[in-house]
């Protein structure tokens, strides 16, 4: 099997670590920016960019759009309290649509106990969302303190995503349940996992970038203890956890994993050197 993985010095920045690394505020780094005792994040969801109308329906787009924001949230430890929502509407959309959009959103955002609060809607040549979240908690968990001898897993089986957008652009069909439809977002494990954990964040690029994203973010390398598929690690929008813990919590966390049913695999763990897997952030 192909190794995918390369010293840091080799890797080209992208435009969005570019834009990042422009920004001087002290905020930016994780899922969200803890500000005093709350948490801000925001993403968007595009046309063309995230899905296709002809892919899903207008009930799976909004779901989706306020599934992968909450996401940063619940990557975070973090109760999403309220959510402001910025549409932009396209010409033949009639209110029958906006109805059976908001009230997805409405709907997939009490499934958390998050409030949707206000927005702003505009006229637009694609359906595109903006969500901000705000959310809070106790004990965030973060990307930063990662340590020599710490080891990296995720939980769930990835992959499914990257299989059936290929399927979509081959113009198949895929099941509602497909996970590039409906995300699962891990908000019981990463509730009952929280203490043992050292870092954190959501797998939204694939697993590939965004383990260097958490390797960057904390200047440190490391050793792959199991080979991992091209399809598996380049698989982006799985919104799977990517975690980082000491050792000596593998066996609470196997557990908690064992308890609700959760796959967890550990596929490396940290060392003192510069490796990063090659990646290609995950847009299609």
């Amino acid at each position: 099997m192909l190794q995918f993985f390369h010293n840091k010095e080799d890797s080209e920045m992208n435009r969005e670590e570019y834009l990042i690394n422009k920004l001087s505020s002290s905020y930016i780094g994780d899922d969200g920016a803890i500000v005093g005792d709350k948490i801000y994040s925001m993403d968007a969801f595009f046309e063309g960019v995230h899905f296709r109308r002809e892919w899903m329906s207008l009930a799976q787009i909004a779901r989706k759009a306020i599934l992968v924001n909450i996401s940063d949230a619940i990557a975070m430890s973090a109760r999403p309290l309220y959510a402001l929502v910025t549409l932009s509407l396209p010409r033949g959309i009639s209110t029958d649509d906006i109805d059976e959009i908001l009230n997805s959103l409405e709907q997939t955002a009490g499934e958390f106990g998050c409030e949707i609060i206000g927005g702003d809607t505009i006229a637009g040549e694609r359906l595109d969302f903006s969500v901000t979240i705000i959310s809070s908690s106790d004990n965030p968990l973060t990307r930063k303190g990662l340590k020599y001898g710490d080891l990296l897993a995720y939980t769930g089986v990835l992959g499914e995503s990257k299989r059936d957008l290929d399927r979509l652009f081959r113009g198949e069909k895929i099941a509602d349940s497909s996970r590039f439809i409906s995300p699962i977002l891990r908000q019981k494990f990463i509730e009952k996992a929280r203490p043992y954990l050292r870092v954190g964040m959501d797998i939204s690029d694939g697993l590939f970038c965004d383990t260097n994203k958490l390797l960057d973010y904390n200047d440190i390398g490391f050793e792959l203890s199991e080979e991992i598929a091209q399809e598996i690690g380049s698989s982006g929008e799985e919104y799977e956890m990517l975690i980082g813990f000491d050792p000596k919590n593998l066996k609470t966390l196997q557990d908690i994993a064992i308890e609700l049913d959760l796959p967890l695999s550990i596929f490396a763990k940290v060392a003192d050197n510069q490796d990063r897997f090659t990646c290609q952030a995950h847009h299609f």
